[in-house]
C-alpha cells in the first residue's frame, strides 16, 4: 500500500470558494478511482490561496483483475437475436457461456498499475472541476476547448509512492516541485511524498492546512484582544475568510480613533468586517473598543507595525464614509424618509412599498385593538408600523442592506420616537431565520406578525405562492416566523380571521414542518387539524402534546386500536353519524359496562376539552380502554337482531365521537 499527494498549484483561489473546492476535489478522485475498482483508506484535502491539495493513504500497486459478464438471449433464440449479441459483444459462439439455458458473455479484465489509473484520473478530475466561476488564459484562451481553471494553473504536484505519476494538462507538466510562500519562500522546493507534504510546506511558509491556520488567527487575535485588556469579538465566518486569504496567516492587532464610536457599534463591526475583514474588539463592559484585529500573510521585520498603520488608515477612511451616512440621515425625519417609498416598487401585482406599509400599519393596529397581542397600544403598533421600512431609503442601508431595521431603530430614537416604536422598528423583521430571536416586546410583535401576514396573504393572494422547492419571497420563512411569534408569546389567534383556507393550510404544513423538526409527530398534527376549526396555534398544540404523550402509554395504544377497529366497522357499514335513540332490549353485561363508561367520560372529556386541559381530556378517553376491549372480546356487533345490530353500531359511533373530542385517531399511525 502507498500513499498519493495531488497538489494543484495556481494563483489566487478565492476564500469563498475553498470548502466547496475541497469537497469536489475529494468527490471526483473518489470517483475516477472507482471506475477502475479502487478505493482509498483515507483522503485528505487542503486548501490555501495559492494551492489545492490531496492526500490518498493506502492506495494499492495495482488494481485487481476482475470478470465482467454480460446477459445475452436464451440459447434457442433465434440466429438474429444470437449475431446481435455476439456483435456488440465481439465474441465469437464458442466463447460464450451458457448457464440455465441463458447465453453470457464473460471476458477477464486484467489489473493494472494504480499509477496507470491516476494518470488518467488527474486530467480528468482537473477538466471537470465545478468551479462557481472559472477562466481562460494564455494563448490558449483562444479556443473554447482549452483548459477553464478558478485561476491560471501554475503546477501540478501528483507523487505515488514517492515517484512522480506523469501527467500534462494545458502544457503544465506533473513534477515533485512546487513554490513556498509569495515572499518568505518563493524558492522551488522538491516534495518527497504525501507523509511530509504538511512539515515540507511547514519549513517555507505555508500552513497548508486550513484548520490549522483557522485556528491560529482565532487563539492568536484573542491573545492580542487579552493581551490589550479587551474581548475578541468571535466571527467564525471571519476567522474562515481569512485562512482563506493567507498562507501564513499573522493576527495583529491596531486602534482607530475614539470618535468613530459614536457610529453605532453594528455599522463599524460591519465597515470592518465586510469591507475589511477585520475582528473587532469589546472592552470590560462590553461595550465596542476602537480596536480591531487584522490578519497579516507575512511576518514583518518590524512586527507588523506598517501594516497596522496601513490597515488604521484604510479602515479610518471607510469609517469616516459610515459616519458621513449617519450624520446626514440623521438630519431627515423618518416620517419624511417614508414618504419616498411611494417610488419603490414592492412588487408589480401589490403595489409600492408605501402600499405594503399602509397594509401593514392597518393591521399591527388591528392586532392591537382586538387583544390578540395582548398590552399593545393601537397606536404605537400604527407609528412603529408607519416608520418601519423608511430606513429603506437611507444613505446608511443603502451602503450596507444588512443594517435595514437596525438603522431606523437608531433613527427612530434620535428623533425622540417612543422606546416601544424604536424597539419594533429595529426588531420588526425579527425571527429572520431558525435559531434567531424572537420578540417579545408588544408593539414589536404586532408590527413583526403584521408585516409578514402581509407578505403571504398578498402573494397567496395574487398567486404567487411557493411551489416545489421555489420560494422566491421567502413566504415559508415568513411563515415560520408567524408560528414562532405566536408560539413562544403564547398568543391566541385564531388565525381564520386574519387569512384565507389556502393560507391557512400553508401554516399548518410549516407547522408540521417546524414540530416535526422538534421532535413532534406530524400524524399527531394531522389528527388536530382533521378536527376542522382549529386554528388557534397554541391550543393545537397543547392538545398535540397531549396526544403525544397518551399515545405512547399502554392505554394510548390499545384505545388506538380499539377505535380503529370501532371505525373499521362503520366505516364497513356506512355509518358516519351517532342517533339518539333508546335500546328495545336488555344489553349484555360488556355492552352495559360501555354505555356507562361513555356516559361518564364523553362529559368529562368535553369539559375538560372546553378548559384546555388536553391531559384531563385524555384520561377520560383513556378510561374507555377497558370497556371496549371487553366489549369486542363479549358482544357480537352484527347481530343478527336488526335492533341490536343498530344500538350496537350506534354504540361504536359514541365510541368515535367521544374521541373524536380531542384528536381524529383514524390520521395516527401504528
Amino acid at each position: 500500500m502507498s500513499d498519493f499527494l495531488l497538489e494543484i498549484r495556481s494563483e489566487e483561489i478565492p476564500a469563498r470558494m475553498q470548502a466547496k473546492a475541497r469537497e469536489d476535489l475529494a468527490r471526483l478522485f473518489a470517483a475516477e478511482l472507482a471506475k477502475a475498482g479502487l478505493t482509498a483508506g483515507q483522503v485528505i484535502t487542503y486548501a490555501t490561496p495559492r494551492r489545492l491539495a490531496l492526500i490518498a493513504r493506502g492506495l494499492p500497486a495495482a488494481t485487481q483483475a476482475v470478470s465482467e459478464e454480460v446477459k445475452g438471449p436464451r440459447a434457442s433464440a433465434p440466429p438474429q437475436a444470437l449475431e446481435g449479441f455476439l456483435r456488440k459483444t465481439g465474441l465469437a459462439r464458442e466463447q460464450l457461456v451458457e448457464r440455465d439455458g441463458v447465453l453470457f458473455a464473460v471476458t477477464e479484465k486484467p489489473g493494472r498499475a494504480t499509477a496507470e489509473v491516476l494518470t488518467e484520473a488527474i486530467p480528468a478530475i482537473i477538466r471537470a472541476f465545478p468551479w462557481p466561476k472559472s477562466m481562460r488564459w494564455g494563448d490558449a484562451s483562444r479556443s473554447t476547448e482549452s483548459l477553464r481553471w478558478v485561476r491560471p494553473l501554475h503546477g501540478i504536484v501528483a507523487l505515488f509512492g514517492g515517484a512522480v505519476v506523469p501527467v500534462e494538462i494545458a502544457g503544465i507538466a506533473s513534477g515533485a516541485g512546487t513554490r513556498g510562500h509569495r515572499f518568505h519562500a518563493p524558492a522551488a522546493i522538491t516534495l518527497t511524498g504525501a507523509d511530509t507534504y504538511v512539515e515540507q510546506l511547514r519549513a517555507v511558509h505555508v500552513l497548508v492546512d486550513q484548520d490549522e491556520r483557522a485556528a491560529l488567527i482565532r487563539t492568536r487575535g484573542a491573545a492580542l484582544a487579552q493581551e490589550a485588556g479587551l474581548e475578541l469579538v468571535e466571527d467564525e465566518g471571519l476567522v474562515a475568510e481569512n485562512a482563506g486569504l493567507t498562507e501564513w496567516p499573522v493576527p495583529l492587532l491596531g486602534r482607530f480613533d475614539e470618535a468613530f464610536l459614536d457610529v453605532p457599534p453594528e455599522v463599524i463591526q460591519l465597515t470592518a468586517r465586510v469591507n475589511q475583514k477585520y475582528f473587532v474588539c469589546r472592552d470590560g463592559a462590553g461595550k465596542l473598543a476602537n480596536a480591531f484585529v487584522c490578519t497579516a500573510n507575512i511576518e514583518a521585520s518590524d512586527g507588523g507595525a506598517k501594516i497596522v498603520e496601513g490597515n488604521r488608515k484604510v479602515l479610518a477612511a471607510r469609517l469616516s464614509d459610515a459616519r458621513f451616512f449617519f450624520e446626514t440621515d440623521l438630519k431627515t425625519p423618518l416620517e419624511e424618509q417614508a414618504a419616498k417609498l411611494e417610488k419603490i416598487v414592492f412588487h408589480e401585482k401589490l403595489g409600492t412599498v408605501a402600499d405594503k406599509v399602509e397594509r401593514v400599519a392597518t393591521l399591527a393596529a388591528w392586532l392591537a385593538s382586538e387583544g390578540i397581542v395582548p398590552d399593545c397600544d393601537p397606536a404605537l403598533a400604527e407609528r412603529a408600523a408607519r416608520l418601519a421600512k423608511a430606513d429603506l431609503v437611507t444613505g446608511m442601508v443603502g451602503e450596507f442592506p444588512e443594517l435595514q431595521g437596525l438603522m431606523g431603530g437608531y433613527y427612530a430614537a434620535a428623533q425622540g420616537e417612543d422606546a416601544r416604536v424604536a424597539e419594533a422598528v429595529r426588531d420588526h423583521y425579527k425571527p429572520v431565520g431558525q435559531g434567531d430571536d424572537v420578540p417579545t416586546a408588544p408593539v414589536t410583535v404586532a408590527v413583526s406578525m403584521a408585516d409578514k401576514l402581509d407578505s403571504i396573504t398578498g402573494f397567496f393572494g395574487a398567486d404567487l405562492k411557493p411551489s416545489g422547492s421555489k420560494d422566491p419571497f421567502a413566504l415559508r420563512r415568513s411563515a415560520l416566523g408567524v408560528i414562532a411569534l405566536i408560539l413562544d408569546n403564547r398568543l391566541r389567534f385564531p388565525l381564520a380571521r386574519a387569512v384565507s383556507a389556502d393560507v391557512l393550510d400553508f401554516f399548518a404544513d410549516r407547522l408540521k414542518v417546524q414540530q416535526r423538526e422538534a421532535g413532534v409527530r406530524h400524524d399527531l398534527i394531522d389528527a388536530v387539524f382533521a378536527l376542522g376549526g382549529e386554528d388557534d396555534l397554541v391550543r393545537l398544540l397543547a392538545r398535540v402534546r397531549a396526544l403525544q404523550a397518551f399515545v405512547g402509554t399502554e392505554d394510548g395504544a390499545n384505545l388506538l386500536a380499539g377505535y380503529k377497529r370501532a371505525a373499521n366497522i362503520l366505516k364497513k357499514e356506512g355509518v358516519t353519524g351517532v342517533e339518539a335513540t333508546a335500546l328495545s332490549y336488555a344489553p349484555e353485561q360488556a355492552e352495559a359496562d360501555l354505555i356507562a363508561a361513555l356516559d361518564a367520560a364523553e362529559p368529562r372529556a368535553s369539559e375538560a376539552v372546553a378548559r384546555e386541559d388536553f391531559e384531563a381530556a385524555m384520561a377520560a378517553l383513556a378510561s374507555l380502554r377497558a370497556p371496549i376491549d371487553a366489549f369486542f372480546e363479549a358482544v357480537k356487533v352484527n347481530d343478527a337482531d336488526p335492533a341490536k345490530r343498530a344500538a350496537r353500531l350506534n354504540l361504536l359511533a359514541r365510541v368515535r365521537a367521544a374521541v373524536h373530542n380531542v384528536a381524529d385517531f383514524s390520521r395516527i399511525e401504528g
